[in-house]
């Protein structure tokens, strides 16, 4: 048997993850545009093929989700263009992004247009990919990790579970009048998004369609930040808990599996600014002690 007694990363010659990273994606020549998932905002969860386009964009046009620190690994001479939409503050709108990226595009740049989360969950990029092909301008799309999956990861809440959760539904709250709840009640783990400004109609119609109001809910806002905020409680209290406090951008994880995050804990703790229970002095009173564990278990 041997033991490894150093953890220092072995670099041989012709290292294929050296290769991958030097490697940029894409064509080599003429104008290109990148639909790229920057993830849930902390760098560490960013994908190599989003660290690749990075490395060697010469236009990045990003959004509001996108954490700052992710510009850091961007060219000095790369032109940088803030099309975020946030609180209602004056931003382009889609039709104005869309003219953006064909127009450096058509410049011949490599443009990399930087989303939170996934481009594919709720990010809007249908509408960037029909102006694309309308301009024939090639594209590649760029997966990135979802705030809907690693938000309530990073917090040590599995979104199924064998006993408690056989599935869950991902949906916007940006609308809930557009959501049918009494489907959405019967899903044994929910999460949604884009409701920082909805947890009253949300609950409410969650209790009116007979979900029980001791189910457990937990709010995650700007998961995976230094700034990451969380609130826990039941939909009966939840609004008492958060109080006045502002939750966007925010993810809610609705079901018993929230319940199972104080268990689910590493004895060794997590790195600094990343610890899913330590939570501002404001919302300590949420942590106290760890709740029983369900009944199902």
């Amino acid at each position: 048997m041997i033991e490894a007694t150093d953890r220092t990363p072995i670099d041989l010659p012709g290292n294929p993850l050296d290769t991958l990273l030097d490697s940029p994606l894409g064509s080599q020549g003429g104008g290109q545009v990148f639909l790229v998932g920057a993830g849930p905002g902390d760098v560490q969860h960013l994908t190599l093929g989003a660290y690749q386009c990075l490395k060697t964009a010469q236009v990045l046009v990003y959004d509001a989700l996108a954490d700052d620190r992710l510009q850091e690994l961007i060219p000095a001479d790369c032109v940088r263009v803030n099309v975020g939409k946030r609180g209602g503050q004056p931003s382009p709108s889609q039709e104005e992004i869309n003219q953006i990226l064909v127009n450096y595009c058509r410049q011949g740049r490599r443009v990399v247009r930087l989303k939170g989360g996934d481009p594919f969950v709720f990010g809007r990029t249908t509408a960037e990919i029909q102006a694309l092909i309308a301009a024939h301008c090639p594209f590649e799309v760029v997966p990135g990790l979802s705030s809907a999956l690693a938000a309530p990861l990073l917090l040590g809440i599995p979104l199924t579970d064998p006993v408690l959760s056989r599935g869950f539904g991902v949906f916007t709250a940006h609308e809930p009048d557009a959501l049918n709840w009494e489907v959405l009640s019967q899903l044994p783990t929910l999460v949604l998004l884009m409701g920082g400004h909805q947890l009253g109609e949300i609950t409410g119609q969650l209790l009116r369609h007979e979900r029980s109001p001791q189910t457990p809910i937990a709010i995650i806002r700007w998961a995976s930040q230094p700034h990451q905020e969380i609130w826990e409680g039941t939909l009966l209290d939840i609004g008492q808990r958060v109080g006045r406090s502002p939750l966007s951008p925010c993810v809610m994880v609705v079901g018993e599996v929230v319940r199972l995050r104080h268990y689910l804990q590493s004895p060794l703790g997590s790195a600094p600014g990343s610890d899913p229970l330590a939570l501002d002095p404001g919302h300590q009173a949420d942590v106290g002690s760890p709740p029983p564990p369900p009944a199902s278990y």
